[in-house]
Order: structure tokens, then C-alpha cells, then sequence
């Protein structure tokens, strides 16, 4: 019930009009968000890298309204790819597709995504669409396959374990030589699309895992690219520690390389598990999103963990 309203709320612009008006959200937000601009994300990584962790970069905002909003965030992703390579840091970058336009025109979207992903093939980088809630599934999926019928072999895929369809997706997608990113997913969606039960959602994400793993060795077990920029074909993105171990004892049980695998985790949440894993000899890869629409992804990240929540009601006692 609560993760249900709180997914309402971040797509409820009344609530978006009266909760970034408060200070202390900002405050908040700041713990999953490594600031308003380009620049601040790119101090972020440099420490990850630091570390031995490399990096997404997301430039926040989703569902733009018009053509021109479509065209700005493109060029603002873009100016992302040139600010990786002009740091020489280990990154590359997370898009949405509604950003660049998906929800107003699939030929503008599919325009701009181009654009992108000729810039990041020119400066050797990699570009992953992130999935976004189940209307926009197909149109999502037809555009990444759009790009690689186009060439653009730099270029990867989420997909999420609490969608039925997922498992067949993923079967076609492996004899396209896909790379993906493995979720839980973020959204609430209808039981006629999506197991409602928790228990049913990480049992498939286990079964995912391995099936993308087996389709991994399949394509040749590519690993991360020296510049730490081009992913390898597997990656799960998940904080939970039983997801994580089903697929390290995976790779373990049938000796494959650890560098197969990348496990993605998110900015700002369980940076000891992120520097574990790293020790541990696995890739990790953090989500770092930035920027001044913060809102609706904050809210996300509010409706996942109940220890958001008073990480959260915490800051509001102390504004």
C-alpha cells in the first residue's frame, strides 16, 4: 500500500509542486543524487574510480512535454559523453527514452537517440536505455533493435524480473547479441502484466541471471573493456544480498571468470556492500544520476526501501 502511493506521488505533479519547494527534500535527495549539474556527477565518479568502481551517468528527467524539451536533454546528454572524455574517467551512460521524446513521437525519439548514440560510438563510450514503466515496453524494446539493425553495437538494455514477458525477451534479445541490465523494476504495475508477489519477483530474477549468464558465455564471456566504459554482456542492478549471491555462486559452481559479470548497484545506497563486492573481484558499476529533476526518481527510491523513508522523515526533524 505504502509503495504504491509513494510510485503515485512521484508521478503526481501537485505533489512534485509542494515537496521540491522544501528545502530539507533537497537535503534528502542529495544522499541518491550527486548534484544539480554535470560536473558535480563527475567529481563523484573520479572518487568511485578511486576505488576501483566505474560508473552510469544519468542525466535526471523523464516524459518531456514538448519536441524542445526532447531536443535540450538530448544535447544534454551529449555534453555528458564529452565531459567523460574530456575527464578520461571510467563511465559511461544510462538514458530513458521519454526524456528524448518517446511519449510525444517515436520518430523524434528515435532521432535523438541516434544522435546519442553516434556520439558515444565516436568517442568510444557505451549508452544503456533504461526501461520505464510496462506502456512503454515495446516501443522500447523495437528502438533497441532499431539501432543494432543500424550498426550501433555499443549500446545495451534493461530489462525487469517482475514483468511475465521478460524471460521471452530476454531469449530473443541473447541471439541479437544484447548486453543487459537486470532489475526488479521500479514501477507499479498491473498484476496482468507483473508478478505482485515479491517472492515470485526474485525467483525470477534468479532464473534471469542465469539464463543471461549462460547466454554470456554463449557470446564469447566479452568482459569490461579496458577504459572501463564498454560493460560486460551480464549485469544485475540490485542491493539484495541473496540476488547477489545466487549469481556469484553461479559463476563459482561452473568456474567462469568473475569479470563476466557487473553488478550495478545505485549512488548513495549500501557503499559498504558496493566496496565489498569490488574487493571481492566482481565488476561494480554505480548508477549515478544528477541533475535538477530529481523528484520523481528520489520519491522511487522512497517506495524500494522503508529505510529511505526515515533516512527521509529524519531530515524533515532537522530542518
Amino acid at each position: 500500500m505504502l509503495r504504491s502511493f509513494l510510485i503515485y506521488l512521484s508521478k503526481a505533479s501537485w505533489a512534485k509542486n509542494i515537496i521540491t519547494k522544501w528545502k530539507f527534500a533537497w537535503k534528502a535527495a542529495s544522499r541518491f543524487v550527486a548534484g544539480e549539474n554535470v560536473n558535480d556527477a563527475i567529481e563523484v565518479v573520479k572518487e568511485l574510480n578511486s576505488k576501483g568502481i566505474t560508473a552510469t551517468l544519468d542525466q535526471l528527467g523523464e516524459h518531456t512535454s514538448t519536441i524542445d524539451e526532447a531536443k535540450n536533454s538530448t544535447s544534454g546528454i551529449l555534453e555528458v559523453l564529452e565531459k567523460i572524455n574530456a575527464n578520461d574517467v571510467r563511465a559511461n551512460v544510462s538514458i530513458k527514452l521519454t526524456q528524448i521524446g518517446l511519449a510525444l513521437s517515436e520518430e523524434e525519439c528515435e532521432r535523438n537517440l541516434e544522435l546519442i548514440l553516434e556520439k558515444a560510438k565516436n568517442l568510444n563510450n557505451f549508452i544503456r536505455i533504461d526501461m520505464e514503466d510496462s506502456p512503454f515496453t515495446v516501443s522500447t524494446i523495437r528502438l533497441f533493435r532499431k539501432m543494432k539493425v543500424k550498426g550501433y553495437k555499443d549500446i545495451g538494455i534493461v530489462v525487469q524480473s517482475c514483468l511475465y514477458r521478460t524471460e521471452s525477451d530476454i531469449r530473443g534479445l541473447l541471439r541479437e547479441g544484447a548486453s543487459f541490465r537486470l532489475v526488479k523494476g521500479a514501477y507499479k504495475e498491473p498484476s496482468e502484466v507483473a508478478f505482485p508477489k515479491k517472492r515470485d519477483v526474485d525467483s525470477s530474477f534468479d532464473e534471469l541471471t542465469r539464463i543471461m549468464l549462460e547466454g554470456a558465455v554463449q557470446q564469447g564471456s566479452r568482459e569490461e573493456s579496458e577504459n572501463g566504459r564498454i560493460p560486460p554482456v551480464t549485469a544485475i542492478g540490485t542491493h539484495d544480498e541473496k540476488r547477489i549471491k545466487f549469481a556469484t555462486s553461479y559463476i563459482q559452481s561452473f568456474k567462469l571468470s568473475k569479470k563476466i559479470l557487473e553488478i550495478q548497484m545505485l549512488y548513495g545506497i549500501r557503499r559498504d556492500l558496493q566496496e565489498q563486492i569490488a574487493k571481492d573481484g566482481y565488476p561494480v558499476r554505480i548508477y549515478v544520476p544528477f541533475g535538477t529533476h530529481w523528484y520523481p526518481y528520489f520519491v522511487r527510491r522512497l517506495a524500494e526501501r522503508p529505510a529511505n523513508i526515515w533516512f527521509f522523515i529524519s531530515n524533515f526533524f532537522k530542518k
